[in-house]
């Protein structure tokens, strides 16, 4: 098979438009740079779902202008006013209204209580642990009897509340190599941590099951301070 490799890098495209290639792509860049920084946001963490869909509706209706002749600029202009126009309109019933806000934004969820996972006992969360497990570590965390309260916000940003070094409890390893020698046969007497929810409880040899979550997971628990 012969490839045509003019036709694959190059196709139809001589100097003249590959320069408007150029001008397009700055203008519409531009225009997104510009609309961006209208909305107040200083960075990625910072956006809500909702924002992220405006973003992808910007990209969207900037990115066809930037290299295709059939796709003139005017009418993505047209699309970026009636996107900004939503977004304020919505914004403003958001400042208005906290129950139309938390059906746009989403709302604060409890992942860690009194050091315990919620999320291993409600239905309702889908935040992943091993993600959770790498935000804590980022955070010089070793384990969740440390952590009093830990919050996910709505810009996916982790607020971590602590226990003093006197309030600490034992708690579930998010070490990697502690936490891989999890096991549904505990092998010695010894307080140990469940797997899935965090609930601590001193066992003795033999198969137990949590009685949080009726899980059957353990891993030997830990009390040490959090090192700042």
């Amino acid at each position: 098979m012969n490839l045509d490799w003019n036709e694959i890098f190059i196709g139809d495209l001589n100097f003249s438009f590959a320069l408007e290639i150029v001008i397009r792509t700055l203008i519409m860049f531009s225009m997104v740079l510009l609309i961006l920084r209208l909305s107040g946001k200083k960075g990625v963490r910072q956006l809500s779902l909702f924002e992220v869909a405006i973003i992808i509706a910007l990209g969207s209706a900037a990115g066809d202008p930037m290299f295709s002749k059939e796709a003139p600029i005017v009418p993505s202009v047209i699309v970026f006013a009636a996107i900004i126009l939503l977004y304020r309109v919505i914004t403003y019933f958001a400042i208005k209204s906290e129950k139309f806000e938390n059906i746009i934004e989403g709302e604060p969820i409890y992942v860690i209580e009194d050091g315990e996972f919620v999320m291993g006992i409600r239905k309702d969360h889908t935040f992943a642990k091993d993600e959770f497990f790498s935000e804590m570590r980022q955070e010089s965390i070793e384990h969740i009897g440390q952590v009093k309260t830990a919050i996910l916000e709505t810009t996916g940003k982790i607020s971590f509340y602590y226990f003093t070094d006197d309030e600490v409890k034992y708690g579930l390893p998010v070490l990697p190599k502690p936490y891989q020698k999890k096991s549904e046969n505990v092998s010695d007497e010894d307080i140990y941590a469940c797997t899935y929810c965090g609930h601590v409880k001193k066992l003795v040899p033999g198969n137990h099951q949590c009685t949080r979550c009726d899980q059957s997971e353990w891993v030997r628990a830990i009390n040490t301070v959090r090192l700042t």
